[in-house]
């Protein structure tokens, strides 16, 4: 508010009153609800504006809302990102998009390379959903990995300590395993993880990204092992901590 914003009841609203709206929310029947409907942005929108959708959806959900957008005469942009709460907080995200190049090339500047670090036009809607269901399939089966490789050194005797140096040494060296493997190396099973990223949305995006796999006749065993994990964190109370809390899926 002390930065000039002005709070308004609906979605559709904000829309009539901006040239260009962004919205970001859980999965894909949210992105629905806040795009349809008398009180959503498309009600709102009319010739000229844009809509750019940051959600993390399947790319049928992106089209849907794309042709929610198409009949107000408005442009559309999906644009998920990768990256979570730090990275947002810090100006460093990536966005995937797809849809309206013209409306991707008239806010590259102003928005997307001030929000974030790094921003790809892919393509037609539903291209930047399906990038970012891969790259979010590919993080959830390395947390699971992670997890996995933690418990077996504490079997065998192991300090998660030295381990976590040693990864961080060689090729496997990441920012990931660098925030999350503390976390996990001193994770009691009591304690909560705080949310960067949601267990739950890490959990839909597996699922996603496994439907995305039956679509184009691909088989994805690792993946789909991966999921199971996080259904069985989720199913110990831990679908709100943060997707570092599949470790406590190990403990079973």
């Amino acid at each position: 508010m002390e930065a000039g914003a002005e709070a308004v009841g609906t979605a559709r609203e904000v829309a009539a009153q901006a040239d260009v709206v962004f919205g970001m929310v859980s999965d894909p029947d949210a992105a629905l609800a806040i795009a349809g409907g008398p009180d959503g942005v498309a009600a709102g929108l009319t010739s000229g504006k844009g809509y750019v959708d940051v959600s993390t959806v399947d790319a049928a959900t992106a089209r849907a809302v794309e042709a929610l957008v198409a009949a107000s005469g408005a442009a559309y942009l999906e644009a998920p990102v990768s990256g979570s709460k730090g990275p947002a907080e810090n100006g460093q995200l990536i966005f995937l998009c797809g849809g309206d190049e013209a409306l991707f090339k008239s806010i590259k500047d102003s928005a997307l390379d001030v929000m974030g670090k790094a921003s790809f036009f892919l393509g037609a809607c539903g291209r930047g959903a399906q990038m970012k269901l891969v790259v979010n399939m590919v993080m959830g089966t390395w947390m699971a990995s992670l997890s996995e490789g933690m418990h077996l050194a504490d079997a065998a005797g192991l300090d998660a300590a030295t381990l976590t140096e040693v990864l961080g040494l060689g090729a496997m060296a990441c920012p990931m395993i660098a925030l999350k493997a503390p976390i996990m190396a001193t994770a009691d099973g009591t304690s909560p993880y705080p949310a960067a990223f949601p267990l739950k949305h890490q959990q839909k995006d597996l699922r996603l990204a496994l439907a995305l796999g039956d679509e184009t006749s691909r088989s994805m065993p690792v993946a789909a092992a991966a999921m199971q994990q996080y259904v069985r964190a989720s199913a110990r109370g831990r679908g709100e901590e943060d997707f570092a809390a599949v470790h406590e899926a190990g403990r079973e």
